[in-house]
This record gives structure tokens, C-alpha cells and sequence, in this order.
């Protein structure tokens, strides 16, 4: 270990940001969808190294730019096959989203590297500094510039069901800074501390951890129901996953096609009763609630009594201006639209331009005008149903900000079109952080997906069902029940980062003075 630190310390120059840019690269690879968690221990080592390397704070925010930009363009490269899709129409944009998202998401990386090099410790103090510190970002990044919180380090367990049950309590936040630490602590093992003994600790500490996380995961499983085993009485749902290509998702002439579809799979044969059906995010790429005989259409398929839950654009005229909104809609068995909830977290370039003003961009949704934002997050109270949140695509990936405290629903429900991705690893870590949502808030959640991934999850993160990517077809699939009481995570949300920072600081003073001493 000495040896190769060695190393590492003697590059210079581009040979240095090269590294710095392979080794960031390499630990997108232990996220979904590939879980190549080993290869974390490479990367967050040789990135601790790198620090070390540095001079000061501002040659260390350089190599941890460097390094958050490969980690991201790897990550992300997926983002630019919603532009593929209609061919050379966006050519000039490419450039933004191949290389201008990374670049601004790395700068929260070079930000933790500087704030890390600034710290005056070493050894298992150090890595702890850097995994606090790591979490910070990544909280920041969620939270600035409209937020953008993929991909966060802790999401590398999700192939883990009594793993991802840590998050109940700290939030995927946890898991982030577990996995930081664990996998940066090899880095003391290269080094000379006074107290050897401190070293040795340290990476047994780090053994031990996951292992807690482990047995703690295993524990509340095992007092849990057995998967599916606890549904809400009397209520069904189909979940509906058209499998529509996106180049004719929104083509004129597919439009009626498209919509037919939805119906004739709404209203096939069920092994059970179904109470409720469910289609994705814009599955009417028209103005649904405008027109009378497209919602005669759906109360066939309606289930007495029941509701049709449909993505749609809607629009409206308030306070002398018009807005168009990314909307769901819930329509009756007569036909009539009951309650309509609108997408408050919009995707920049995708469903509005930020600074119109000054860029010359159209966002990619078709359609000249922008979508407006809706008011938040709210539990809505739709018949036959428990109370719900409803999540319209990447609103699910926000920790702790998927509905609303004062009036807390009894499930999450999220409707996507991945479709603008292909099969590519985007929609497997949508998926994989939807999952995360409902382990934290220790509720249910339902996905309906255009092309996929669509299931359902328990409040334990389990999936019940689901439907993989690129497959049309149901799910014909009781509600599963929330749990009785709100998790940590859910009473306290950011505060609990807040504590996990404050108890980092502690720890890796109280290591600085343990290796001093």
C-alpha cells in the first residue's frame, strides 16, 4: 500500500489528472446498475492519495473537479440519448449535456477534495473528514441549482434489501457516508502512524460497519411481514406499462394509436378484481380533461366504483396568464376528471429553459411553451384509496422532500417515462432510487413506466412486482400497507445530516488526537 501511495504522490501533471480521471470514472461503476462495490475501495483510495498530493486547498478542488468529471460523464453519459432520439435536431445542445452537467456537478466534488485538504489531520481522521464531507456535497448537490441528487454514492447497495434498511434512519445519506469511509480507510494501512494501533482499529472498525449495517437490516426483516403479505384490504391496482417507443410517443400520427393501446391493456382479462388502474407520466400526449369523448373512452375501463390515475398535460388560464402543466389526472368511472395534481420539480432544458432569456435553447418536451411549476409536494384523497403522494418522474430521487409532513400519505406513487433513455443504465437507477424513497419514508410506492422500470415496493424497499425494461404488459397487484408510524428519517429528515456531520467531526478530531498522542 506504501508503495503504490508512492506512486500516486510522484505523478505530475496531466499524468495525475488522468488518474484523478479514471479512478472517478471507475466508481460509477459501483452504482447501479452494475454494483461493483469493491471497486469503490480503488477509486476513494486513490482519491484520498491524490489529496495528499495536492499542495494546498485549490490544487486539491482541481484533481477533485477532475475527478467528479469523469465520475459523472460515466454516470451520466446516458442523459444525451434523449437527444439521439431525434436525431441531429439538437446537435448544438450535445456539448451542454455530455460534458456541462458533469462539469457542474464535479464542482461539489472539488469542493469536498479542497475542503478535505484544508483539514489539518491524517490518517483515519482524514477519511473520515473526507466522508463527512463527501456527504455534504452530495447534500448540497440535491439542494443547489435546482437540485440534482443522482447517483448518490450511498445507492451503490441497492442489490441489498437488509442494506438499504440503515436508510429508514439516516436517510440514503448514511449509506453514503458508510461507503465513503469504508472504502477510503484502506488509505491509513500506507501510512506510519505514531499509534499504530489507531490504523489497525480503524480498518477494523471499518470491516465491522457494514457488517452492523447488515445484521440491522437482517433484524428489522425478519419482524417484518412477509413480502406481500400485508395489503391494504379491497384495494388492487394495475399498473400499466405500454412500452411505447419515445420516437412515437409524441408523433401526430401516433397520438390515437398510442392512446387505444393504454386502453386495450387497462382493460384486459385480471386473475383478481381490480379496484384501480394506473398509466405513466404523459401517457395522453393530449388535453385529456378537454375532451369529452377520450374520457368516455376511460370510464369503460374504469373499475366500478374505481379511478383511472393518467400522466397528461393539462392547461389553464390564471391571473390573465396561461400554463401548461405536466400533470396526473384522476378520472372516474363516468368520465369525469376528480382530481388533478401538477409536476412541481421541473427538469431543466427538458420541460423549461432556465435564463430564456439569454440562451438560445428550446427544452427538448415538444411543445414552444415552458411547463409551469406546480405548488409542492401534497397528499392527495382520491376514492377507494388511502391517501397518496403523487411523484411525477425525477420527483422521486429528492431525500426527504417526496410529500408533505403536515399531511402524510399512506403511499408514494410515481409515474416516469424513461423511454427518452432507452436501455441504458438510466431508468435502472431511477428505479433504484425510487426504492430508496420508500425504505426512508417507510411507505409503499407504486411505478408506472412508460417503457420501465414499473413495480411495486413495500415500506421495506422489497419489491413486489414489477416489469423490466422494454416489456408491455400489467401488474395486477394488491396495495401493500404502510408501516404504522413514520420512520427516523421521516420525523426528522435533514437534521439527521446534520447530526451525522457533527458526529464525524467529533470522531476524526478525537482520531487526530489519538495519532498525535
Amino acid at each position: 500500500m506504501a508503495r503504490w501511495r508512492g506512486r500516486v504522490l510522484a505523478l505530475r501533471g496531466w499524468r495525475r489528472a488522468l488518474l484523478a480521471l479514471l479512478l472517478g470514472a471507475l466508481l460509477a461503476l459501483a452504482l447501479p446498475p452494475f454494483h461493483l462495490v469493491p471497486l469503490a475501495v480503488v477509486s476513494l483510495t486513490g482519491l484520498v492519495w491524490l489529496i495528499d498530493a495536492t499542495r494546498g486547498p485549490r490544487g486539491a478542488f482541481a484533481l477533485g473537479w477532475v475527478f467528479g468529471f469523469g465520475h459523472f460523464l460515466a454516470g451520466l453519459y446516458w442523459i444525451v440519448n434523449a437527444l439521439l432520439i431525434f436525431g441531429w435536431k439538437y446537435l448544438p445542445v450535445y456539448p451542454i449535456v455530455v460534458g456541462f452537467l458533469p462539469s457542474i456537478m464535479a464542482l461539489f466534488t472539488g469542493l469536498a477534495a479542497m475542503a478535505t485538504r484544508a483539514v489539518p489531520i491524517r490518517g483515519a481522521g482524514r477519511v473520515l473528514a473526507l466522508a463527512g464531507l463527501w456527504m455534504a456535497a452530495e447534500w448540497l448537490r440535491g439542494a443547489m441549482f435546482s437540485g440534482f441528487p443522482w447517483n448518490l454514492i450511498g445507492y451503490a447497495w441497492a442489490f441489498s434489501d437488509p442494506m438499504l434498511q440503515i436508510a429508514s434512519v439516516t436517510g440514503v445519506w448514511g449509506l453514503s457516508l458508510m461507503t465513503v469511509t469504508v472504502s477510503a480507510m484502506p488509505t491509513v494501512l500506507a501510512e506510519r502512524p505514531r499509534a499504530p494501533m489507531v490504523g489497525l482499529i480503524s480498518i477494523a472498525a471499518a470491516t465491522v460497519v457494514p457488517l452492523g449495517v447488515f445484521a440491522f437490516g437482517a433484524m428489522r426483516l425478519s419482524a417484518a411481514p412477509a413480502t406481500g403479505d400485508d395489503p391494504v384490504p379491497g384495494v388492487v391496482l394495475r399498473v400499466v406499462q405500454p412500452n411505447v417507443e419515445q420516437v412515437n410517443k409524441w408523433n401526430r400520427a401516433r397520438h390515437e394509436a398510442n392512446f387505444l393501446h393504454h386502453l386495450q391493456l387497462s382493460a384486459g382479462a385480471a386473475r383478481r378484481p381490480v379496484t384501480h388502474v394506473i398509466w405513466p407520466e404523459t401517457a395522453a400526449t393530449f388535453f385529456l380533461a378537454e375532451q369529452k369523448p377520450a374520457l368516455d373512452m376511460v370510464a369503460r375501463v374504469v373499475p366500478p366504483g374505481g379511478l383511472l390515475l393518467t400522466g397528461a398535460p393539462r392547461r389553464s388560464v390564471e391571473g390573465g396568464e396561461r400554463h401548461l402543466w405536466n400533470s396526473l389526472l384522476a378520472v372516474d368511472d363516468r368520465g369525469q376528471v376528480t382530481a388533478a395534481y401538477d409536476k412541481f420539480h421541473l427538469v431543466p432544458l427538458g420541460e423549461y429553459v432556465p435564463f430564456k432569456d439569454y440562451l438560445p435553447l428550446t427544452k427538448i418536451v415538444q411543445g414552444a411553451s415552458d411547463y409551469s411549476a406546480g405548488p409542492g409536494p401534497r397528499t392527495m384523497r382520491l376514492a377507494g384509496l388511502p391517501p397518496v403522494s403523487p411523484l411525477i418522474c425525477y420527483e422521486v430521487i429528492f431525500p426527504g422532500h417526496v410529500l408533505d409532513a403536515a399531511d402524510r400519505p399512506h403511499w408514494l406513487l410515481n409515474i416516469t417515462n424513461d423511454g427518452w433513455y432507452g436501455d441504458s443504465p438510466g431508468p435502472r437507477q431511477h428505479f433504484a432510487q425510487a426504492r430508496m424513497r420508500a425504505v426512508e419514508e417507510g411507505l409503499p410506492l407504486v411505478r408506472s413506466a412508460n417503457t420501465g422500470i414499473s413495480g411495486v415496493v413495500d415500506a421495506y424497499g422489497r419489491v413486489v412486482a414489477r416489469l423490466d425494461l422494454g416489456r408491455e404488459g400489467v401488474l395486477d397487484v394488491p396495495l401493500p400497507r404502510a408501516l404504522l408510524a413514520p420512520t427516523i428519517f421521516a420525523r426528522l429528515g435533514d437534521w439527521i445530516v446534520l447530526a451525522m456531520l457533527l458526529a464525524v467531526a467529533v470522531a476524526a478530531f478525537a482520531f487526530a488526537r489519538t495519532e498525535r498522542a
